[in-house]
């Protein structure tokens, strides 16, 4: 069980117990008055937290099994109770407190009766705590845990023995043929020809040593297919005088691969009764001092392999091992004794290719059917299963135009209504995340399809909905980046940009994926998402009601949700097909609210309202007027992203107030008055500071990324920010700044600041920095000598829309650029010949320069040919450099 969600709603507890200076709960005596209730139900719930902790449901039978899954639901269910009763009525003090302030002024402005309905109906809210019923549950779940017998979790050794026996018993008739009698002619393998040459150089390479080749991907795109085309590639049968087919799946039983392995290379007398040691015997004696090709297929975890390779002889006979999976990391931790080959989706060339041979086996398409089938072809978005189930749709009909032409408009529904399992194949993959990673998984689902999440977003996001469990020493968001990376690696979330250093960027999910996690939201009810017409009246009152999460391209007006206030909806997340909403009918409907993402529309004014969801988290929202004081009691507020249509905003001085704010971003520059006390934010974007950055360090102590406009003709010492790893500097062009920049520094942006080149080597000298950008009169001056240098860990340098003529350097000046990017330098004669000669340049890539500057680069070009380089990538004038230089240059920092 995860309780990130419920360890976030504990932090809150704590403020709310111990006061930490929020005014809004310190000066509320009906707060201070509740506290020791609070105070009851946090240790309550912790006791509860611990003991469910301690227990391991590896180590249990099915009947405790089922009664501690029972306990944790019940207590999941009785921590929700317990949050929206206590936030309902926090939301009702607070409400009430700040309507009596402002009710004068209200009630003496004209429209102040509109005004009035933003506020929720009063029927819902919560004047009183009452905590009875949630404190007897979890009291009896405590009784009940009390009862479980955690001496005797573990199954009985000998009961457990025999049912490992009677699976490996079973698995010598119930597994995959391993013997690979379905021969690779009767699956089509268009696209995996390729792929099946790389890797069978690689299991016939002239290395005597036990060698361990890998195929990864996700469910669905060939691995099986591919291992069986080269388990019966001609020639890999002569070269191997053994070979042998285990499937391991999910449910790793040693017994069983050992069985499934000595019948694949005809052993089959007594394995029964034998014992692992017995069976471990038989294999290695088979195996020892012949030259063996292992297929170890669907393996799903490190310790099986641990475990499985001890099983295989390092005898020096130029044995292989074949491994295929759908995890990486399994791969990877492989890799120090092998290769690994991730396997590609498939062309849409590729996918209409498999799509016609699996139909018309071999003859001619039908030329009216060519249109629409090369649509259902390029609909199964390279995944070979999805093909293959819509070659089977086809082929019952395989003339009929008018039926290929209406299929070709709802290839998905065929696809997730496949009777053999289309999508359970990658249930698989879902049903073997743990526990913390499935909320983040299933999240994914609710977004538009093909969207292509914003890396940096959807952590905070996440962080934002209780996802993330803390841990010692990280911050929430490295631990989600992790989180993401395991989705990365499990092939479930695809990789869309990566930056220079190779950091993901963007990422998105594939179609059937997606339908995958569309499905399992439905079953587990974890979001509620509304594409089309509003809601009937007895769906308003059953589901949203009950909904913790929704995401809508529906106005808000058209859901008819006006009268109801869905008292458990945590999320609103907000894809409108219309640039405008009605931001009123949130506050009065959705009052609990922790994320609301309000960026795909505009709204005239801030709406007052917004100001009552006191448990926002996350807000993101596009107005037009000035950064509204009321904001700032906003005190749960964890990320704040500003879209606005003026030119620049003025801060509040009671932004201080925000003691959660650990991120602020905005499109237009911030004013940013003196605040009294540090606050905990780790990135902010175009901010000036009236006070200058001395008092940076002071007030954000743990700035992590910050976007700096730079308007006086001063010293800037950023040097003090210790914590600081990308920063961006926006200057004027007509006032020269003297910067120093602290060493911390991974990434750096410069614009019109104005600096003289001879000032580079403070920037030379930083330790960490790899990515360099400067543009605009960042630097001025017609000369720079890099000659003396050494820009020991840069990797990506771009220059643009700069005065220089003149650029001298060695290969030395920068030993690890991977790619260069100079654009708009219309005075820049050349580039140096010498960036050639730097091993690690991958690319160089220009735009709007100058005829004498692309002869230089036509050198560089030749001359590392003639040197036998040919992976040096060379784009001149290209018109959309974005695919290569992928760093969203700037929206970091911006």
């Amino acid at each position: 069980m995860a309780y990130a969600g419920l360890q976030m709603f504990m932090d809150k507890l704590k403020q709310i117990i111990n006061g930490n200076d929020i005014p809004l709960i310190n000066d509320n005596p009906l707060i201070l008055s509740e506290r020791p209730r609070f105070q009851l139900l946090y240790q309550e719930l912790d006791s509860v937290i611990q003991a469910l902790s301690n227990i391991h449901e590896d180590h249990r039978n099915s009947y405790e099994l089922e009664k501690v899954r029972d306990l944790k639901k019940r207590f999941k269910d009785a921590a929700e109770e317990a949050q929206d009763t206590i936030d309902l009525f926090l939301s009702d003090v607070i409400i009430r407190f700040n309507s009596r302030l402002s009710r004068s002024r209200r009630e003496g402005r004209r429209g102040g009766r509109r005004n009035r309905g933003l506020y929720p109906r009063s029927n819902v809210m919560k004047t009183s705590v009452d905590l009875e019923k949630v404190l007897k549950s979890i009291e009896s779940i405590k009784v009940e845990l009390m009862t479980i017998n955690i001496g005797n979790m573990k199954m009985d050794s000998s009961s457990r023995i025999d049912h490992v026996k009677t699976r490996s018993v079973a698995g010598t008739s119930y597994t995959r043929n391993p013997l690979g009698i379905k021969k690779p002619s009767e699956e089509i393998v268009v696209g995996l020809d390729r792929d099946a040459d790389i890797i069978r150089d690689k299991l016939t390479e002239d290395t005597k040593q036990l060698c361990v080749v890998s195929i990864v991907g996700m469910g669905g795109l060939g691995k099986t297919t591919l291992a069986t085309k080269l388990f019966n590639d001609r020639f890999l049968k002569y070269r191997f005088h053994i070979r042998a087919w285990a499937t391991v799946s999910q449910s790793y039983i040693r017994q069983d691969l050992l069985i499934q392995i000595l019948v694949s290379i005809g052993v089959q007398q007594g394995l029964d009764q034998a014992s692992d040691s017995q069976l471990r015997e038989k294999l290695h004696k088979n195996l020892m001092g012949r030259r063996y090709l292992i297929v170890i297929d669907d393996i799903w975890s490190i310790d099986a392999w641990d475990d499985l390779k001890m099983f295989f002889p390092h005898d020096n006979t130029a044995s292989r091992i074949l491994l295929t999976s759908r995890l990486n990391e399994v791969a990877l931790h492989v890799k120090p004794h092998g290769f690994v080959h991730s396997l590609p989706c498939l062309t849409e060339e590729e996918s209409w290719e498999v799509l016609k041979q699996k139909v018309f086996h071999g003859d001619e398409c039908p030329e009216p059917l060519i249109k629409p089938g090369m649509q259902i072809a390029k609909k199964c978005r390279g995944l070979p299963l999805s093909v293959v189930v819509m070659a089977g749709v086809l082929a019952e009909e395989s003339t009929n135009q008018d039926l290929w032409e209406n299929i070709a408009c709802t290839v998905s529904s065929y696809i997730v209504g496949d009777d053999k399992g289309c999508l359970e194949t990658l249930a698989l993959s879902y049903h073997h995340l743990p526990e913390h990673l499935k909320e983040c998984f299933l999240y994914l689902g609710g977004f538009p399809e093909d969207f292509e999440f914003n890396v940096e977003r959807l952590i905070w996001l996440w962080v934002a909905e209780g996802f993330i469990e803390e841990a010692e020493n990280r911050s929430l968001e490295d631990i989600a980046k992790a989180y993401l990376m395991d989705l990365i690696s499990r092939n479930l979330v695809i990789v869309a940009k990566r930056n220079v250093i190779g950091d993901v960027k963007a990422c998105k999910l594939h179609d059937l994926v997606r339908e995958l996690c569309l499905k399992k939201a439905k079953e587990e009810r974890f979001f509620l998402k509304i594409d089309h017409q509003p809601l009937s009246s007895q769906l308003r009152r059953n589901i949203l009601h009950r909904q913790r999460r929704v995401f809508t391209n529906q106005d808000v007006r058209i859901l008819n949700i006006d009268h109801y206030t869905t008292t458990t909806a945590r999320s609103l997340l907000y894809f409108p097909m219309v640039d405008t909403c009605s931001v009123d009918v949130i506050t009065r409907s959705f009052v609990l609210l922790r994320v609301l993402d309000l960026q795909k529309c505009h709204v005239k004014d801030f709406p007052e309202g917004l100001a009552l969801l006191v448990h926002l988290r996350y807000l993101a929202i596009w107005f037009s007027s000035e950064f509204p004081k009321s904001i700032c009691k906003l005190w749960s507020l964890q990320t704040l992203i500003l879209y606005n249509y003026r030119s620049a905003i003025r801060l509040p001085s009671e932004l201080q107030d925000l003691l959660n704010l650990r991120h602020l971003r905005s499109k237009v520059i911030m004013h940013l008055p003196y605040i009294g006390k540090p606050m905990n934010l780790q990135s902010i974007t175009r901010v000036t500071f009236e006070l200058g950055v001395d008092c940076l360090q002071e007030f954000f102590p743990i700035i992590k990324k910050l976007a700096f406009c730079c308007d006086k003709d001063v010293e800037y010492h950023f040097e003090s920010l210790s914590n600081l790893e990308t920063l961006a500097l926006f200057g004027s062009s007509s006032r020269r700044n003297h910067i120093w920049f602290p060493a911390s520094l991974k990434k750096l942006r410069l614009r019109e600041c104005c600096l003289l080149w001879s000032g580079m080597s403070t920037i030379q000298s930083l330790p960490n920095l790899e990515v360099l950008e400067l543009s605009y009169n960042a630097f001025v001056g017609a000369h720079w000598d890099a000659c003396e240098q050494q820009f020991r860990q840069l990797k990506l340098l771009q220059l643009s829309s700069l005065n220089i003529k003149q650029w001298e350097a060695s290969s030395t000046s920068f030993p690890c650029l991977k790619r260069l990017s100079v654009t708009w330098c219309e005075d820049l004669e050349e580039i140096p010949l010498e960036i050639g000669e730097i091993a690690t340049l991958e690319l160089i890539a220009i735009y709007g320069c100058s005829k004498s500057l692309v002869e230089s680069i036509e050198r560089i070009q030749q001359e590392q040919q003639d040197e036998g380089n040919d992976e040096l990538n060379i784009i001149v004038d290209g018109m959309d450099l974005s695919f290569y230089f992928s760093e969203d240059e700037g929206s970091e920092s911006e």
